[in-house]
């Protein structure tokens, strides 16, 4: 596992997430082709916020069990949360928020978001 820092464009929101970085999901729902999200997903032990949660705000749509959090200030949604089918809450990361990350660069998964 690595640890990558990440946040929001203007730096008010920041974040650290461990995860193995070799593949990304790329999926066509509504928000995420829209806002262009590679995401990689992680269980709530692997993301710690350290800064900004005052400065979050939440957005859902759909059945609105994902938990859509951007920054009050620049609007840049950088990370998410829900929980899984067992319950577990998990996160997701936009790869493309990560400090030195080439989001370009790695293996790319489709996933289907819009048929659902």
């Amino acid at each position: 596992m690595t640890t990558y820092h990440g946040g929001c464009h203007c730096g008010a929101v920041r974040y650290e997430v461990e995860l193995e970085l070799d593949t990304v999901i790329a999926c066509n729902c509504s928000i995420c082709a829209k806002e262009g999200w590679r995401l990689a997903f992680v269980p709530a032990a692997a993301f710690t916020l350290r800064q900004g949660e005052d400065a979050l705000r939440d957005y859902q749509f759909g059945n609105h069990h994902i938990h859509h959090l951007f920054c009050t200030t620049c609007g840049i949604r950088s990370f998410t949360w829900g929980t899984g089918s067992d319950g577990a809450k998990m996160y997701s990361v936009n790869v493309r928020c990560l400090d030195g990350v080439d989001a370009e660069s790695l293996k790319v998964q489709h996933y289907d978001g819009a048929s659902l």
